[in-house]
């Protein structure tokens, strides 16, 4: 089977390292590159850079990575629908419920895969503990909480945490609980002058009953991607910034010191910080795009799952505007 010819739409920050793992991977040929802003960061080697989308599809693509910022995506993904192009766009999938509506149906009737930059679904360490709580180690689970916070990003300008990072926090955790949220709160803040919120606090219940908590900002020095199940048997942490993985588990040993042994909940137990493969979050999840064309395997986020998100991210949002209780 000859491979796919890849189309890729932008080359900024995340657009570069896009190109360099589809020049890595097997299976595709990444043919062209479009970007209306040229190539400030030298990726695109022998091949020309095109101006727009229309030049991109006129080369003959069968998929394309959208990485340009998110105002632009529904054009760009109606498009490459309407030619027939199999497409992952970059989170969140569009900049509003609308627009991500109707990149849905383009791509339902198009029957072409759509797809969502959902990048921590395939970080390792989220990978392993979703595999360890399907497989029971836990029990039930309690609560998951998140901290997504570090310095202002210059890339971005068109969106403010909730969209850019907090999207990434409302994905994993659906995902590594298999549940949808039922239920939000929040309260933000802009304490930099750029017209989107900078901080986030959300609070919320999935639809199994577990309780939500998320901490995002930009206005932190210190950078933190942290995610912390608590369940019956012990709790899982997961630092996706290093891919570790640590599970501690409830202690079993009874207290011979009478001021703890009137307490009855939890004691520490065990500490194990597991060993495990951890392959670039990005191959993985370009890769799981392809084998989703393919048809060896559909482990791509659909662009469904990616409207799913943004919708509770909107009422994230929504929650938080004044006067709302």
């Amino acid at each position: 089977m000859a491979n796919l010819r890849a189309g890729l739409l932008g080359v900024g920050m995340m657009g570069r390292h896009h190109a360099r793992v589809l020049r890595e991977m097997g299976g595709v040929d990444l043919v062209a590159i479009a970007d209306p802003a040229g190539d400030a960061h030298h990726v695109a080697a022998d091949l020309p850079i095109l101006p727009d989308i229309d030049s991109l599809i006129a080369t003959g693509i069968d998929m394309a990575v959208v990485a340009v910022p998110t105002q632009f995506h529904e054009e760009a993904a109606l498009a490459l629908a309407a030619a027939g192009v199999h497409t992952m766009v970059e989170k969140p999938i569009a900049h509003s419920v609308e627009a991500g509506t109707r990149m849905v149906q383009a791509f339902d009737k198009a029957e072409v895969v759509g797809a969502v930059g959902h990048i921590e679904r395939y970080n390792a360490a989220l990978q392993q503990m979703r595999r360890r709580i399907e497989e029971g180690q836990l029990g039930e689970i309690y609560q998951i909480m998140t901290r997504r916070q570090g310095p202002f990003p210059g890339r971005i300008a068109d969106v403010g945490v909730a969209k850019d990072l907090a999207s990434h926090d409302i994905d994993l955790t659906s995902w590594v609980a298999q549940s949808p949220y039922a239920s939000v709160s929040a309260r933000t803040a802009c304490r930099s002058g750029r017209p989107h919120e900078d901080m986030l606090l959300v609070v919320g219940a999935l639809a199994s009953g577990v309780i939500v908590n998320h901490v995002v900002n930009w206005l932190s020095p210190v950078k933190e991607r942290v995610t912390i199940v608590i369940g019956e048997r012990g709790t899982f942490v997961a630092d996706t910034g290093t891919a570790d993985l640590t599970y501690q588990a409830n202690g079993t040993v009874q207290s011979s010191w009478e001021a703890l042994s009137t307490f009855r909940g939890v004691s520490e137990g065990d500490i194990v910080r597991y060993a495990f493969p951890k392959p670039e979050p990005l191959r993985v999840e370009l890769e799981a795009f392809r084998d989703t064309i393919l048809g060896t395997a559909a482990t791509a986020v659909t662009m469904a799952e990616g409207l799913a998100t943004l919708r509770v991210v909107e009422e994230v949002l929504e929650s938080a505007r004044p006067g709302i209780a």
